[in-house]
């Protein structure tokens, strides 16, 4: 159907012929005008009509899953706009009605609503996992645009698993299996509970179908004696919060099979263990009230100590608000209380989707579309310095599902991270600049290092400097995506900056040997020589020579328009790495080079060892010492050695390693450990190689400057009397 082509769709039909599934939709949606309910009928009308002839798996009229979406919806009471892209939401996709004929009839913003979940439906999971990764970026700028369209997107999933046994066994293993790992957590995040909880009920239900109907069937038959137990709870709570004069529902909440199964896994609990708690929920009319309630159910039943949380003065990063406690309760049981408005029930309940107000971002009232938005926003700005999809959905996945702690600035605004947050995670929080120049942190004014985890109601300032920059290390503590991502975008900045200065040596000295050099070649040569290798600049070129992944003589031999002679490649890399150039020829490292230099774990070179480079493809140059073991094998493939020297100004710590002789008694250990640190040398790792009832011999991994200091070390180390000897490994 071509834009602007009359749509050929059946007359809007009154209300006793429509179809039961379309009743169904209009009973969900009966908070709608007359008018938005005409305008529904017509969208099924339009709907029906594109898909005519079309069934679902199941043989029903494909038409059914749509409108079943859209009533999904209605349940959460969207507005009417999201309710006609639920029903079209499959027709650009499916069918030949076209873009222009839906903002025709219906408006631009359903268009753009059923444009948005159309682009969403290659969301594949069984595909290759960069396909999917890159679905996953165009799902979140979808969002961005408009969050309605993860709610049609999550509506669909969540008819899909309801309809999910008409599928093969294999689809509903990958189905179930993307929709724990993605939609339900989406799901929480944006705080639709209800849906997110349907969701890994059938999911869970789907993969494994015989632990859910034990587990059900056991919810189902609950001992008479508990039923009993309950009442009685609920009937003296309910009693006091009378006699208080609160205006109150008080529900008893019931565990889903899936809650008690993560549960029982996670804390490794039996069922009676998990099931051996009371759970109840107390909604109130107003903030006040709550903390009123609170104080009576703490004079019905003793409170737990430590296990009382107020997530109405600090709301949860989906916008939930509640207060919990946990209780005494009279039959040795624990009893969880949930107290909250009625407000804060439906924001709990629905998310995102509660009081919808037909505008990005609703009003300042509505938490829970706020703090979506700040959600994604986030996410958006951090997949904008990713450079692979895998890595951004997995950054993603980490902040799905966080426990949260609250961190106060100096100026006294609140940060929200996942539990385990370090300091570090906190200064790229606050901003991505501050956390690239961090160097240490104060937590309630002491200072820590930046991998120090945080606890909640902290107070903690970052300490920057600007020659400060992103190490490796860091990548092993941070527990937060934009931080990971932040933290690998400066690395691999740096390291191809460091890349191209090195690879231009190279290259120079290579050239040198045929009598000439970058800046003599004629550019016409060079120009051609790029575009011969596709190498868009000459820097990604000397990138990839200092990677290891062209070899700088046979680059030399192109650009310099010379045939190679018999032998001439070898011996012109030889001569260099056997030490027949002038030391000034060499290659001086200063161990700050990132990502092309690496220092190997068979011999551990520091400043002061004479070494060796051998040039690793993917890995750069790695750096041996001479008398490592291992150089007799690399002089088989001499092309690959690389003359290089230490600057004269290098910096930073080097691994090394020492085997300790001492006497094996208590108390020695400590002493030697406490040699090493006074020599202000880190200890890395200590392993015992051999102990007998006499003597042990300890190997200590440090970390040295250079070899001035590693004999500091082995000096201080040898002055102990219950040391027989000391070597450098």
């Amino acid at each position: 159907m071509s834009a602007g082509e009359p749509i050929h769709a059946m007359p809007d039909p009154v209300d006793e012929s429509l179809p039961d599934y379309v009743l169904a939709l209009q009973r969900a949606a009966n908070y709608l005008t007359e008018d938005q309910q005409r305008l529904l009928r017509r969208a099924w009308s339009v709907g029906a009509a594109a898909h005519a002839g079309q069934t679902r798996r199941s043989g029903e009229p494909y038409i059914t899953h749509p409108v079943a979406v859209a009533a999904v919806l209605a349940e959460q009471r969207v507005d009417v706009e999201t309710l006609i892209a639920a029903i079209l939401h499959d027709t650009l996709e499916d069918t030949p009605l076209a873009r222009a004929t839906i903002a025709g009839e219906f408006g631009e913003t359903v268009a753009e609503l059923v444009d948005g979940v159309t682009k969403l439906d290659k969301l594949q999971f069984q595909d290759r996992q960069e396909a999917a990764a890159e679905s996953f970026r165009k799902m979140l700028l979808a969002m961005a645009r408009d969050l309605r369209v993860i709610l049609i997107k999550l509506a669909d999933r969540l008819h899909n698993m309801r309809t999910l046994g008409a599928q093969t066994p294999e689809a509903r293993l990958r189905v179930a299996r993307e929709t724990l790992e993605i939609y339900a957590p989406i799901a929480q995040r944006l705080g639709m509970n209800l849906i997110k909880a349907e969701l890994q009920d059938l999911g869970f239900r789907a993969i494994h179908p015989w632990r859910h109907a034990v587990l059900e069937k056991r919810i189902r038959t609950q001992p008479l004696l508990r039923r009993e137990a309950l009442s009685r709870i609920e009937a003296q709570v309910a009693q006091r919060l009378t006699k208080e004069g609160l205006q109150y529902r008080l529900i008893s909440r019931i565990k889903s099979p899936w809650s008690i199964y993560s549960k029982m896994r996670a804390e490794g609990k039996s069922f009676d263990q998990v099931m051996d708690v009371f759970g109840f929920r107390i909604v109130v009319r107003s903030v006040s009230e709550c903390y009123h309630a609170l104080g009576v159910a703490h004079s019905v039943f003793k409170p737990l100590d430590g296990r009382f949380r107020d997530f109405i003065a600090i709301p949860k990063a989906n916008g939930y608000q509640s207060l919990h406690t946990v209780l005494f309760g009279p039959y040795g049981s624990p009893i969880e209380v949930q107290i909250r408005t009625e407000e804060m029930d439906l924001i709990a309940e629905r998310g995102i989707a509660a009081h919808w107000t037909y505008k990005h971002g609703g009003s300042a009232s509505n938490s829970a579309q706020t703090r979506a938005h700040s959600w994604i926003a986030n996410l958006l700005e951090s997949q904008r310095a990713t450079g692979s999809s895998l890595e951004f959905l997995e950054n993603v996945k980490v902040d799905l599902f966080p426990d949260e702690v609250y961190l106060f600035t100096p100026k006294g605004d609140i940060l929200e991270l996942p539990r385990n947050a370090t300091a570090l995670d906190f200064a790229y929080a606050v901003h991505t600049d501050v956390g690239n120049h961090a160097v240490a942190a104060r937590v309630d004014k002491k200072l820590v290092p930046l991998r120090t985890k945080l606890v909640s109601g902290q107070k903690v300032e970052v300490i920057s400097a600007k020659s400060a920059a992103p190490k490796p290390q860091w990548l092993e503590f941070v527990i937060t995506g934009k931080a990971r991502t932040a933290i690998r975008h400066q690395l691999k900045s740096l390291q191809h900056e460091d890349a191209v200065q090195l690879g231009h040596r190279m290259l120079d000295r290579a050239l040198e040997d045929l009598g000439t050099s970058l800046d003599r070649l004629p550019a016409p040569r060079l120009e051609a020589y790029l575009a011969d290798l596709r190498y868009p600049r000459l820097e990604a070129l000397l990138s990839e020579i200092a990677l290891g992944n062209r070899m700088p003589a046979q680059v030399a031999l192109a650009l310099a328009r010379q045939q190679p002679t018999a032998g001439s490649v070898a011996l012109q890399a030889v001569e260099p790495a056997l030490g027949a150039r002038a030391p000034g020829d060499r290659i001086l490292i200063t161990g700050n080079e990132r990502g092309v230099i690496t220092f190997s774990n068979c011999c551990l070179p520091i400043p002061g060892d004479d070494i060796m480079g051998y040039h690793t493809a993917g890995r750069g140059i790695v750096v041996h010492r001479m008398d490592c073991p291992n150089v007799g094998d690399y002089r088989k493939s001499p092309e690959r050695w690389v003359a290089i020297g230490w600057d004269r100004d290098v910096s930073g710590d080097f691994h090394s390693a020492l085997l300790v002789q001492v006497e094996n008694r208590p108390g020695v250990l400590a002493q030697v450990a406490a040699a090493i640190a006074q020599a202000e040398s880190n200890i890395e790792g200590v392993e015992y190689l051999e102990r007998d009832s006499n003597v042990a011999a300890i190997r200590f991994a440090i970390e040295v400057a250079d070899r001035k200091h590693l004999a500091d070390v082995i000096r201080r180390v040898r002055r102990l009397s219950v040391v027989h000897g000391v070597q450098r490994l």
